[in-house]
C-alpha cells in the first residue's frame, strides 16, 4: 500500500473521529448545535492543513473531499450527523466546505507548492469565520445589513483583524517587500470580510477562501 493511501486512511479516521466527538457533544452533553457546528468547522480546517504535508497529489485530496461530501449529503438525506445538520435555517455550508478545500489545494499544487495559497485561505475559513460568528452572537449588539444578511460590526471586526493576522504571517513567508506585505494583507482581509458579510446560507464556506485565493493569485 502506498504512503499516500495510508495517509488517506489516517486522515479519514481523524475526520470521522472529529465528527464522532461532535455527535457525542450534541447528544450526550446537549451542546448547542451552533457550537458543535463550529467545532466541526474549525476541526475540519485544522485537519485539512495536513493535506500539503501528507498528500502528494490533488487526486488524493479530491478523493477525500468527495467522500466526505457524499457522507454529508447522505446525512442530510437520512437525518443523521445532527451535530452538523440540526439547524432550522437553510445552509449549504457543510457541502461547500470540501469543495473549497479541494480548490485551494489544487491552486497550491498548480502554483508549484506555494503553501500560502492553501494555508492562508483555509486558516481564514477555519478561524476567522467561526470567530466572527461567536463574537457577533456574544457581543455584537449593533447590527448592519448587507445584501439582505444581518451582521454585527464587532463580528466583522473580529473577522477582519484575525484575517489580517493570518494573511500577514503567511504572506511574510513569500519574501516580498514589507510595503507589498501590508498592502496584500489589508486587501485580503478587507475583501474576505466583505464577502463574508454578503454571503448567506453557508455560501461563505466557499466564497471566503475563493475570494482570498483570488487576491493572492492576482497580487
Amino acid at each position: 500500500m502506498s504512503t499516500d493511501l495510508i495517509h488517506c486512511l489516517l486522515l479519514s479516521g481523524a475526520f470521522l473521529t472529529l465528527f464522532l466527538v461532535g455527535e457525542i457533544m450534541y447528544h450526550r452533553f446537549q451542546v448547542k448545535v451552533e457550537l458543535t457546528r463550529k467545532w466541526s468547522h474549525f476541526g475540519t480546517g485544522i485537519l485539512s492543513l495536513l493535506f500539503p504535508i501528507l498528500l502528494s497529489s490533488h487526486w488524493y485530496v479530491l478523493f477525500l473531499c468527495s467522500s466526505f461530501a457524499l457522507l454529508l449529503l447522505t446525512s442530510l438525506r437520512f437525518n443523521f450527523l445532527k451535530s452538523i445538520n440540526a439547524i432550522e435555517r437553510k445552509s449549504h455550508g457543510s457541502l461547500l466546505y470540501p469543495l473549497a478545500v479541494y480548490l485551494c489545494f489544487f491552486a497550491f499544487e498548480y502554483k508549484e507548492v506555494q503553501y500560502a495559497y492553501f494555508y492562508i485561505p483555509i486558516l481564514t475559513l477555519a478561524i476567522s469565520d467561526p470567530l466572527a460568528a461567536l463574537v457577533g452572537k456574544r457581543f455584537g449588539k449593533t447590527k448592519y445589513h448587507l445584501w439582505g444578511h444581518e451582521k454585527s460590526y464587532l463580528g466583522s471586526l473580529a473577522f477582519f483583524l484575525s484575517a489580517c493576522c493570518i494573511a500577514a504571517i503567511g504572506i511574510a513567508q513569500m519574501n516580498l517587500e514589507w510595503t507589498s506585505i501590508i498592502m496584500i494583507t489589508l486587501l485580503f482581509a478587507l475583501v474576505t470580510t466583505i464577502v463574508e458579510a454578503m454571503s448567506g446560507n453557508g455560501w461563505d464556506n466557499l466564497t471566503i477562501p475563493l475570494s482570498g485565493l483570488l487576491i493572492l493569485l492576482i497580487l
